[in-house]
């Protein structure tokens, strides 16, 4: 654990003005800084500083030779923003309501896609909130901001009536990924947002998992906060896992327990509980570590249990066209002239 350099950086920017407050915690082997500030999204300063510290991290990690170090940083160089440099990002400028409770999910061995089914079962699923029916505050439905990581364009799709059509993408969770989710009719106020960087997509190569991050507000015409949690009493499979290239069941996890080992996992989701006062933190309570949580845990391994039993065979492992960031074309090449033509018989007369 290499937290207690982050959490000194993270109180001195808060003396000296550039942060309100922030507070330091892991999922895995990634360290998650939650600060808030008052400069907007994108703040080129506060980046920066987010740079410099995982910058900072990696030196400690390298002198302590621990495998990847630094792996996760794609750029050589801060270059404004961290976006598309390799850190996961999830920001939203709010103003900050009587009371402004929220909660913050880091996963580890996954893709961000993984927020996917638990945000539409969150926003737009009454079996899942009851609210959607009985809260005249949420009963109009939520407003979902889809990305398209493949071809890099967005869509807007406002619930319930667009229900079906949100389900059309979003179950492609590769490529489609829920970015935000605003009140409906209120653009300008985000509810949720996620991060949606895939290191492969960047690098054009494996560098690693894309462990992502997520922001979720909650109360007074927002979801409660055991409806947040509630999708994650049922653990799906993700992509991920061992060498970015299985299929996994993410299991939810208490904070001192997010430490994948079974073959590199299984995925892990953490949930940070804050209340937020005039910009400071309170909390982090650890949401998901409670014992409500232990029958989900024990069916995320016996998920982990079948899904090794296919070994290299989908659907353990991923199908082909998400293994084209690994190691697996250059294997693919090496064998290339293993195959030969297969001769099409003539076609018969009529």
């Amino acid at each position: 654990m290499v937290c207690g350099p982050s959490e000194h950086r993270v109180s001195a920017a808060a003396a000296e003005g550039l942060l309100i407050d922030g507070a330091v915690n892991s999922c895995g082997d990634d360290v998650n800084l939650v600060m808030t500030h008052r400069h907007g999204v994108d703040a080129e300063t506060v980046h920066h500083f987010a740079w410099d510290t995982f910058v900072a991290l990696t030196e400690i990690a390298k002198r302590l030779h621990l495998y990847g170090a630094g792996q996760d940083l794609l750029a050589d160089a801060f270059s404004g923003n961290v976006r598309g440099a390799g850190p996961g990002v999830a920001e939203m400028e709010i103003l900050e309501r009587l009371s402004e409770p929220f909660i913050v999910f880091a996963a580890d061995k996954t893709s961000p896609g993984a927020w996917n089914l638990p945000l539409y079962k969150i926003f737009c699923d009454p079996f899942n909130t009851a609210g959607l029916i009985i809260d005249k505050n949420m009963h109009a439905g939520f407003t979902v901001e889809v990305h398209d990581l493949i071809e890099h364009r967005k869509a807007l799709f406002t619930c319930p009536e667009d229900l079906y059509d949100l389900l059309v993408y979003i179950g492609t969770t590769g490529r489609f990924v829920i970015k935000h989710v605003f009140r409906r009719g209120s653009l300008d106020e985000p509810v949720a947002s996620t991060s949606t960087s895939r290191l492969s997509l960047i690098a054009g190569r494996y560098v690693g998992k894309d462990d992502p991050i997520m922001i979720v507000r909650s109360q007074s015409g927002l979801p409660a906060i055991g409806e947040i949690l509630e999708p994650f009493a049922s653990p799906h499979y993700v992509s991920g896992w061992m060498r970015g290239s299985h299929n996994g069941p993410l299991m939810p996890c208490a904070l001192g327990d997010s430490t994948p080992a079974r073959f590199d996992g299984p995925p892990r989701v953490v949930a940070m509980g804050f209340q937020l006062a005039d910009g400071h933190l309170i909390g982090p309570r650890d949401m998901l570590g409670d014992i409500s949580f232990d029958r989900a845990r024990r069916q995320a391994l016996e998920m982990a249990d079948y899904m090794r039993r296919n070994g290299p065979f989908e659907p353990g492992r991923l199908p082909m066209e998400d293994m084209e960031y690994t190691t697996m074309p250059l294997l693919a090449e090496r064998m290339h002239e293993r195959w030969e033509p297969i001769e099409q018989p003539a076609p018969a007369a009529a």
